[in-house]
């Protein structure tokens, strides 16, 4: 079927849903909303047989919706309506929710259901939420609804809230004053609740020391108290406020703009308080905690029989030097433990995106800061691919891209989880990209499909990861489910009777491959590059990095998402397959 996708922004969403029906057969293209009459022409040149709106915030314009079918995903069960419907969903403690494939209508979320998809609410962040169970539900539904669709034999339901099974109901949207944390009087579940049904957008607003910050991320504190609202210590970027009961976590701030003035973006809390942390103690966690225990880390370790767990999880998943370096730290503990298998991965949200473009962009010296963060997570991948007396595995259980799944192909294994997103490329930010991938993914898919991945900038499903051998094995679960799965798989792994030969095998390789070309040429190679990306008068990265930190609307949709339309001119980005070629 020849369908476009219609979006505000090319979200996690948009591009779960882009790669899925790609996957299936579909012929899709994307136009992004950016105006009614961007939209019409969209619809005018590609002619498709169907429009599915994965993440819009703007009404499809009548003369679409009316003169062909329209599908709106709208995240929240059948009859539930209005612009924030996860957000309330989570402050009000909602145990159940759904996601509703509805037919565009002059009334918004009001159009008639082609298919409903309801889930258990995990308990988490919005974002984390909407990345995994939400766009679970919102693939199924979506998918249903196709199918019924192009059957031509079932028809979609009117929407009734005489039915018992319409659950939901009009809703305002949620305010600042909806959200707004009374430190003095709420308790801390009432606080996390606000935080995290403000993650990652808008942010909780709020003051401290008399200037306006969006608060993003919340996570309980079980031990450290003190005066509501005061800042009782920081930690890992992060800092730990007190509430009437208790305390929580606040990992990012953004500093409300001034009216008129530059925009503003969101970096750790800690670096947007330089003078407010001054005596604020910094509380360090061990890697290992006691059980029970409910605090903030952004690293721990745990062994289970000869299996080590080696959990991260980085706001956006992006990681900046010192967490690179931290996390590093954290892998060479791993390594001189008694175990046979380290597993590297969070529960749950993003494995990782590489490096962290808010903090560089926030760096008196961005092309400075650039260059060490590259270098951090480099020596990270240098220590998998170097680890000779461990297998490591990359568990998977979100999404991952450009330095992020080269991170994960450094490992002996790796292993995804069936709803996660893979975007396995660098061109769209101005870079060649490192982390050794022109070494580790040449190896694992071959350089023919190497060069394809990193130049089509596309998504990519672990369905299609697995045919071509950029994963190697793929998990159909939810994130608990996962997590069970990936420490039955581990354990095998390691009580296998051939991890020994695993072993020699690697070290083998390895050693065949320095001789033929030591690990250090590659590194150099794509250094080089990055150099040049860095630093270079004329090279597009500051651009796309400062577009991309202060969410710059595009002036159009990108030409290799609108396949309906001519690529605009505009400067040439370096090809992934000329970079292959230099590295050899």
């Amino acid at each position: 079927m020849r369908i476009l996708l219609m979006a505000s922004a090319y979200n996690s969403m948009t591009q779960r849903v882009h790669a899925e029906l790609a996957d299936r057969g579909h012929e899709v293209s994307v136009e992004l909303a950016l105006g009614d009459e961007v939209m019409r022409d969209g619809v005018r040149r590609y002619d498709p047989d169907l429009v599915i709106a994965p993440m819009l915030t703007t009404a499809i314009p009548a003369d679409i919706w009316s003169a062909r079918p329209c599908f709106v995903v709208h995240p929240g069960p059948r009859g539930d309506r209005g612009p924030s419907s996860l957000d309330w969903a989570i402050m009000e403690g909602a145990a159940r929710w759904g996601v509703t494939v509805l037919q565009a209508n002059a009334e918004m979320d009001a159009g008639d259901i082609w298919a409903s998809v309801e889930f258990t609410m995990p308990g988490c962040a919005k974002s984390d939420a909407y990345r995994a169970e939400v766009a679970d539900a919102a693939v199924a539904a979506v998918l249903l609804a196709v199918t019924r669709f192009a059957g031509g034999r079932c028809w979609p339901e009117p929407l009734d809230y005489a039915r018992p099974h319409v659950t939901g109901r009009l809703r305002p949207p949620c305010r600042q004053a909806d959200r707004r944390i009374d430190w003095a009087a709420d308790p801390t579940e009432a606080v996390l609740a606000k935080l995290r049904a403000a993650d990652s957008a808008p942010g909780v607003l709020d003051e401290i020391g008399g200037t306006g910050y969006y608060l993003a991320g919340g996570h309980p504190e079980d031990e450290l108290r003190g005066q509501p609202g005061a800042i009782l210590a920081r930690r890992d970027g992060a800092i730990c406020r007190a509430t009437s009961d208790g305390a929580v976590w606040i990992p990012q701030l953004r500093r409300r703009p001034a009216p008129g003035g530059p925009g503003t973006f969101k970096v750790p809390a800690t670096l947007a308080l330089p003078r407010e942390l001054g005596g604020v103690p910094e509380v360090l966690a061990p890697l290992t905690l006691p059980p029970g225990r409910r605090t903030y880390r952004q690293i721990s370790y745990h062994e289970c029989g000869a299996v080590g767990y080696l959990e991260f999880a980085f706001p956006g998943g992006a990681m900046s030097t010192a967490q690179c370096r931290r996390l590093l730290a954290a892998y060479q503990h791993a390594q001189a433990r008694p175990v046979k298998v380290i597993v590297l991965g969070g529960p749950r949200g993003f494995f990782a995106n590489g490096i962290h473009l808010n903090v560089i962009e926030a760096a008196g010296d961005p092309a400075a800061e650039s260059w060490r963060n590259i270098n951090a997570i480099d020596d990270l991948v240098h220590a998998i691919l170097t680890n000779t007396s461990q297998l490591t595995v990359a568990a998977l259980a979100g999404n991952a891209a450009a330095g992020g799944v080269m991170l994960a192909a450094a490992a002996d294994r790796v292993w995804c989880r069936s709803g996660a997103v893979l975007n396995p490329h660098y061109r769209l930010m101005g870079l060649h990209g490192s982390e050794y991938w022109t070494y580790t993914l040449p190896r694992r898919v071959g350089a023919s499909e190497a060069a394809r991945l990193t130049g089509a900038c596309l998504p990519v499903t672990p369905a299609s990861a697995l045919r071509c051998g950029l994963v190697d094995h793929v998990i159909a679960d939810d994130a608990a489910g996962f997590r069970a799965q990936v420490a039955a798989l581990a354990q095998q792994l390691a009580r296998g009777a051939d991890y020994p030969a695993l072993l020699t095998a690697k070290a083998r390789r390895l050693a065949a491959d320095e001789k033929q070309r030591p690990l250090a040429a590659y590194r150099a190679a794509e250094l080089a590059a990055m150099s040049r990306n860095f630093a270079g008068p004329h090279e597009p990265y500051a651009r796309l990095r400062r577009a991309f930190v202060y969410k710059e609307k595009p002036a159009h949709t990108p030409a290799h998402l609108a396949r309906h339309r001519p690529a605009p001119q505009g400067p040439r980005l370096s090809r992934p397959a000329d970079l292959l070629a230099v590295a050899g």
